[in-house]
């Protein structure tokens, strides 16, 4: 048996149990001291009842006597000589809905009150007949004013068209022109490849009239199908000089080809790129053109809603007055007045 370690149990057991101890003593403590505080609140809220109780009888008895309650009139012995007239005057508060003593033209101002509606009645008829001769006069200015407007309108419409027709002549212009100036050139260069062929013929007969061959030249040797070429039973060999000549005859040639190949592949752009710039004009201007008529609809459109709200708040308008103007209209509007 380890006693060391048995001996260590015991003291921990006796310190956990004094620990434990001293918890509960601590929680007593506690707990006697939240009764104390218990009692003494309680003590307090019987006070604060008590003091309450007492202030209500008080107010009760300072502030709500008998004869300061609603129904203390039915009850009241005084009731008969304090009792007045029904009714002092037209704004007595006593005269109420449910006193039945004041009804609908029974006031006492009866007689100042008919002259004044009928004063009233006659300046309102003055003021609709003023109303309606000023509602005809703006209709009538109005409708000037829209006729005026249209007027501009078709007139603005008009100069836009004419001006797109006039776009679409110097367009139509400008296209024949070019089409003209293509059609020249292609005539040019026909007449001057006509030319260059007659041209070639015509050096090709006087290189035949004037040859070795014919003016029985000592150089007869060379062949009429080229210089390059000989007739082998009198060709005696070529100098340095032929050699020299054909050489540079060849070079000549291949220049002369690339010259004529870059002068096609030149001549094939700028065809393309005139033919892309007339398009591409062409183009914008029908987009130029479409933009604007789009415009002017959408213009035109925006013209006629508010002219459109306009008429329609007149006519409402002028069809209230007119409401107002028939008999029904005028009895309507007395009662209200006498209602008021």
């Amino acid at each position: 048996v380890d006693k060391d370690a048995l001996d260590t149990q015991v003291k921990e057991r006796k310190i956990q149990e004094a620990a434990e101890k001293a918890r509960s003593e601590e929680i007593a403590s506690e707990m006697k001291q939240n009764d104390k505080i218990t009692c003494m609140l309680e003590e307090r809220q019987k006070n604060d009842i008590r003091n309450i109780n007492k202030a209500i009888i008080e107010f009760q008895k300072n502030f709500q006597k008998p004869e300061t309650r609603h129904e203390f009139d039915l009850s009241d012995p005084q009731a008969l000589k304090k009792d007045g007239p029904a009714r002092l005057s037209d704004n007595d508060p006593r005269c109420t809905v449910s006193g039945l003593q004041k009804f609908m033209g029974e006031d006492l101002n009866y007689g100042q009150r008919m002259k004044f509606q009928k004063e009233q009645l006659r300046e309102w008829s003055l003021q609709q007949q003023k109303d309606w001769k000023n509602a005809l006069a703006e209709q009538k200015y109005a409708d000037y004013l829209f006729d005026k407007n249209r007027i501009e309108f078709d007139q603005k419409t008009m100069e836009q068209q004419q001006k797109e027709e006039e776009n679409r002549h110097a367009v139509c212009a400008a296209t024949k022109d070019f089409n003209r100036n293509q059609a020249s050139e292609l005539a040019e260069t026909k007449k001057l490849e006509k030319y260059q062929k007659m041209k070639d013929d015509m050096d090709e007969i006087s290189s035949l009239l004037q040859g070795d061959l014919l003016s029985e030249n000592p150089e007869q040797a060379v062949s009429s199908f080229g210089r390059h070429r000989v007739i082998t039973d009198r060709w005696k060999g070529m100098n340095h000089d032929q050699l020299m000549a054909i050489r540079y005859t060849q070079q000549q040639q291949v220049l002369e080809k690339m010259r004529l190949k870059e002068e096609e592949c030149r001549r094939d752009a700028e065809w393309d790129r005139q033919r892309l710039q007339a398009a591409r004009a062409q183009l914008v201007l029908e987009r130029h053109q479409q933009r604007q008529n789009r415009e002017c609809r959408q213009a035109l459109d925006n013209i006629n809603a508010e002219l459109s709200q306009e008429q329609r708040s007149k006519n409402i308008y002028l069809k209230e007055e007119e409401y107002s103007n028939c008999p029904t209209g005028q009895y309507y509007a007395q009662f209200n007045t006498t209602s008021r």
